[in-house]
């Protein structure tokens, strides 16, 4: 008998869809475990994953915090029309200044200037000459091939090209009078000083010559040293910008007025701080309200959150709220207050008040190894560390978890064939029996009527 006819044949069953829901029905139960015990771990991952990612960012804010708590900042204030300006110099790779708070009175007595030489009158096509000119500047110098037949545009042409915008520049002036070649020192002040020599050729560079004092070139202006006074004490420099003279303090020359001295004053910047410290505060409320929702209660529903009775979330919880009870009473000098719902308030008030008063305060409870911030970060470490972090261990086992029930479900998937397999073997040989059994009863059924007539 072709077994595309067991659905028809004999019992008369549809034995494929008869397999089908007895499979079904054997199946289901624990698909549905296994579906519901994977819900609830993909659930509390996602919520852990939250946490961690909410713990993090109070993490950030807390470092940020401590390198403001622990490396001063400082602001200058000048006043209006002063000749001079003044920022705070800050180390890139630790953060710290060298600046102290005090006032300083600063007398600008001259600025830098760079030097400027100038040639005599040439007609615009003219061949200036040939040969060789050598531009020096301090230390360095540059060779300059000049070609025969070389005009003023070409001479400036080909020291630009060999200066390659360092020690001087050339420019060409047309006057009433003819073209004049322009050197520009870069530099300023007497370091950036140039001097022109030639050397080969016809003779003509000669015109574009200056050893310092004289030459062809006419000096139009003398490269000149920056001089400035603060509190009575003079300095040079080839700079307007000087950035040794104050500790920790640049200064940049503007406008010279020998005679008038104005006051510097640099003090204690706390903004910087206070920013950093209400970016920590929205941090940590945000964490806590975040471990409160997700292990929170619906007690008028009667619906839990997904992660409500957890321990690690009810360990973190009670953590948070004892480093900060812990400081309580240096946290409220701060202006730091625990509200009843366990969030933090700032009072930038106080904040201001007690820094005006205690420069030090912010440093002994927020810098390294500050009262609060010490534990914080020791908590947040042993949370959020990638290898050791107890964050990190739980959200590793539920990934654990949900892998091996997804291969629950593959090895059900597996089993439940071969329970089909064996369904269809069982049903297609009694299928068979009854065919035979009705092929018997047909025969008889005819023999009798045979022998009737």
């Amino acid at each position: 008998m072709a077994t595309s006819s067991l659905s028809v044949v004999g019992s008369g069953l549809d034995i494929p869809t008869l397999v089908s829901q007895l499979v079904a029905n054997e199946r289901k139960p624990v698909a549905d475990r296994i579906n519901t015990q994977g819900s609830a771990a993909t659930a509390k991952l996602s919520a852990l994953g939250s946490i961690k990612s909410s713990l993090s960012s109070l993490q950030s804010s807390l470092d940020a915090l401590i390198k403001g708590a622990s490396n001063q900042a400082y602001k200058t204030t000048v006043p209006e029309g002063a000749g001079f300006g003044a920022t705070v110099v800050t180390d890139a790779s630790t953060g710290k200044t060298q600046a102290v708070a005090g006032t300083y009175n600063v007398e600008v007595l001259s600025l830098a200037q760079p030097q400027k030489l100038s040639s005599g009158a040439f007609a615009a096509d003219a061949a200036v000459g040939d040969g060789n000119l050598k531009i020096a500047w301090g230390d360095t110098s540059i060779d300059v091939e000049i070609k025969p037949g070389s005009t003023l545009s070409d001479v400036a042409a080909a020291i630009n090209k060999a200066a390659n915008g360092k020690g001087v520049n050339a420019t060409v002036i047309t006057a009433s009078d003819g073209q004049h070649l322009v050197l520009n020192a870069v530099d300023a002040g007497t370091k950036g000083a140039l001097t022109v020599s030639a050397s080969g050729g016809n003779g003509g560079l000669s015109a574009l010559t200056w050893d310092g004092s004289s030459g062809g070139l006419s000096q139009t202006v003398a490269a000149s040293n920056a001089r400035v006074r603060v509190d009575g004490f003079e300095r040079e420099s080839s700079s307007n910008s000087i950035s040794d003279l104050i500790p920790g303090i640049t200064l940049n020359l503007s406008k010279a007025e020998e005679g008038t001295t104005k006051t510097l004053t640099v003090s204690q910047d706390n903004a910087p701080l206070k920013i950093n410290l209400q970016a920590f505060v929205s941090a940590y409320n945000a964490s806590i309200n975040l471990l409160k929702n997700s292990s929170a209660y619906d007690a008028t529903n009667k619906k839990a959150s997904t992660l409500t009775g957890d321990s690690l979330v009810r360990g973190l919880q009670q953590q948070l709220r004892g480093q900060l009870s812990a400081n309580v009473v240096d946290m409220k000098a701060l202006g730091l207050t625990i509200n009843t719902d366990g969030t933090l308030a700032l009072n930038a008030s106080t904040f201001d008040k007690t820094l005006a008063e205690n420069p030090n305060a912010a440093a002994r409870l927020l810098g390294k190894d500050g009262a609060l911030s010490g534990g914080l970060s020791t908590l947040l470490k042993s949370n959020l560390d990638s290898g050791t972090g107890t964050l990190t261990l739980r959200t590793d086992a539920l990934n654990k978890q949900i892998k091996k029930l997804e291969k629950d479900l593959d090895d059900l998937d597996a089993r439940m064939e071969k329970v089909s397999e064996r369904y269809t073997r069982q049903f297609t040989a009694m299928d068979s029996l009854v065919a035979q059994m009705q092929g018997t009863s047909n025969y008889l059924a005819q023999q009798l009527a045979a022998l009737q007539k």
